[in-house]
């Protein structure tokens, strides 16, 4: 099938549901990648601290090879750790990773995280993200990535960045999923027009055992990842789901055009643990 896509604050388009490639490894995440791409997924999602862009790299450049999908209909996501600071280390960063992934750009870079322990002394993040933001935007100038963002940044986080970014963030990646919604950064980034990332959409697995979310999915005749998925979409989140599991990763797929009603949005939104 071919996966709805959303518009970013630059005009550029992402797709709406993306695989998330978290403790993903070696030929596992091959075979994973392989079979996503041959169910219709085009968004993957990887980070420098995953140390699997290798293998992601191996089953993009497998996947083009063998003609099964084009460089232009692919959507890759790489982020950059917090032991790379400063413009030549955030380019070096980069450079692994284009050279890890086979791939000539990135269709979007991230800040991984905003405030590491070691530099939370004195408000220290705040001068490495300015640092890092700033080398992020050269290489977007350079035309090396289609977009950036941050990941796991809060309201004051990025109105620290904010002061001095030339360019606002096109993606913040938080944790979203029923029982799990983060208002106060969910409201700031709708004000500024960035778009909201759901990383870990099925919670750490607790809404498969929760007897209201059961009773939502059987409402609508659909699993619970199902109507999980097509709760972040709602919201207007792009969640990142995993799974090894070939029938899993198509069922993922048929979370579109599900319409949850108001009520079961409110019942998901506030589901406990």
């Amino acid at each position: 099938m071919t996966v709805p896509t959303v518009t970013f604050n630059d005009d550029r388009e992402m797709p709406q549901l993306g695989l998330g490639t978290y403790k993903l490894y070696d030929e596992e995440c091959i075979r994973v990648i392989r079979e996503a791409i041959d169910l219709g997924y085009r968004h993957f999602d990887t980070a420098t601290l995953y140390k699997n862009e290798e293998a992601v790299g191996t089953a993009l450049k497998q996947a083009m090879d063998a003609g099964d999908v084009t460089r232009d209909e692919l959507f890759i996501t790489s982020k950059v750790w917090h032991s790379h600071q400063g413009e030549h280390k955030v380019e070096e960063a980069f450079q692994q990773s284009l050279k890890d992934l086979q791939l000539d750009y990135l269709d979007l870079y991230l800040i991984h995280w905003p405030n590491p322990k070691p530099l939370r002394e004195n408000d220290a993040w705040k001068k490495r993200n300015a640092e890092v933001w700033r080398a992020m935007e050269d290489l977007y100038n350079l035309g090396k990535i289609r977009a950036i963002g941050v990941s796991n940044f809060l309201p004051h986080h990025l109105e620290a960045l904010l002061e001095t970014a030339r360019m606002t963030p096109a993606v913040n990646q938080i944790r979203l999923a029923p029982g799990v919604y983060q208002t106060e950064a969910v409201n700031f980034c709708r004000e500024h027009e960035i778009l909201l990332e759901a990383w870990g959409p099925f919670g750490q697995g607790e809404l498969f055992q929760n007897p209201a979310v059961q009773a939502v999915a059987d409402k609508y005749g659909k699993t619970i990842a199902q109507v999980a998925l097509a709760w972040s979409l709602q919201e207007g989140f792009l969640p990142l789901p995993k799974s090894v599991t070939p029938s899993r990763i198509a069922s993922n797929l048929d979370c579109f055009g599900i319409e949850l009603d108001a009520v079961d949005l409110e019942v998901l939104k506030n589901v406990s643990g």
